[in-house]
């Protein structure tokens, strides 16, 4: 059992690319999502002390001088990235990186266990039938236009809708934070990554990975 004050984080940003099979050597067939990885680096670190939390912040992909603002570009210190994001520390978690550093995807083996955060796909404004799975009404008894409504909102003598009542509204681009998943093969010469399972976005969601050991 490791110890629960030594725990060492290992975190990188990929690209979800799209879904397809891997065989294992043992002939079973993985559904995997394949991620690209290209290296990232370390743009600066945030101690405690100092910043008031510990951090470490990752420039991601390259981008245009023209398109990075001046403020971003004075924390990317010369170089220019798409993104630059901040992986939380725990107090327990402990890590070995330092400004300049470049991550990639050798730092990953496959079996390992990794948590998964992106974007779903956006799905504009929905009803109650694709947004909560609701049953509409029935298509009898001389009902023309209530199939996919919601039904009475009320509650009998009440005169206000209850609060948390499921409604029609906005669905989809939320964030997402999957657990427990699982590497299954790393291509470092692509710098690939496949990743058990499905992982919410659409292609080109940025994707943030992190493994606790």
């Amino acid at each position: 059992m490791s110890d629960i004050w030594n725990i060492f984080m290992k975190f990188i940003l990929g690209t979800k690319e799209n879904m397809a099979e891997y065989f294992s050597s043992d002939g079973v067939v993985i559904p995997v999502t394949i991620v690209s990885v290209p290296p990232s680096t370390v743009t600066r670190i945030f101690e405690k002390s100092k910043d008031g939390y510990n951090s470490v912040q990752v420039g991601f992909g390259a981008q245009k001088k023209e398109r990075v603002s001046k403020s971003s570009a004075g924390a990317m210190k010369g170089a220019f990235y798409k993104t630059l994001k901040e992986f939380r520390l725990k107090p327990a978690d402990k890590t070995d990186v330092k400004e300049g550093d470049v991550i990639d995807v050798s730092s990953f083996a496959p079996g390992e266990k990794i948590s998964v955060a992106s974007i779903s796909k956006g799905k504009g404004f929905q009803g109650v039938v694709k947004r909560h799975g609701f049953h509409g009404g029935p298509r009898s008894h001389g009902q023309k236009h209530s199939e996919r409504e919601p039904g009475s909102i009320g509650g009998g003598l009440r005169t206000h809708v209850p609060k948390g009542m499921r409604m029609a509204g906005r669905m989809g681009s939320d964030r997402i934070f999957q657990k427990n998943l699982q590497v299954v093969f790393i291509d470092k010469e692509n710098n690939l990554m496949l990743i058990k399972g499905a992982i919410a976005g659409r292609r080109g969601t940025l994707v943030e990975i992190i493994s606790r050991s």
